[in-house]
């Protein structure tokens, strides 16, 4: 399965209950989603559920942007 934009920002806008149209590349997952730290623990828990990459606790924490997930999964698939 190839790991695409939608598949990441569909994943994060039924975690965080968010509107897609809020979700882009270049935002910023706390500073404009307003996700908390647990929220941030439960995106991690539903991307590995859903995409099978395992994300390491100290790559959690510099999975700032929807990008940074995006590369961040589509390198462990590879």
């Amino acid at each position: 399965m190839e790991i695409t934009f939608e598949t990441v920002r569909d994943i994060i806008v039924e975690t965080l209950s968010c509107d897609a149209g809020q979700v882009a590349l270049d935002t910023n997952l706390v500073e404009e989603l307003e996700a908390d730290s647990l929220e941030i623990v439960e995106l991690s828990m539903a991307l590995q559920e859903s995409l099978g990459v395992t994300i390491e606790d100290e790559d959690l924490e510099k999975l700032k942007t929807v990008r940074d997930i995006l590369d961040y999964v589509q390198s462990k698939q590879a």
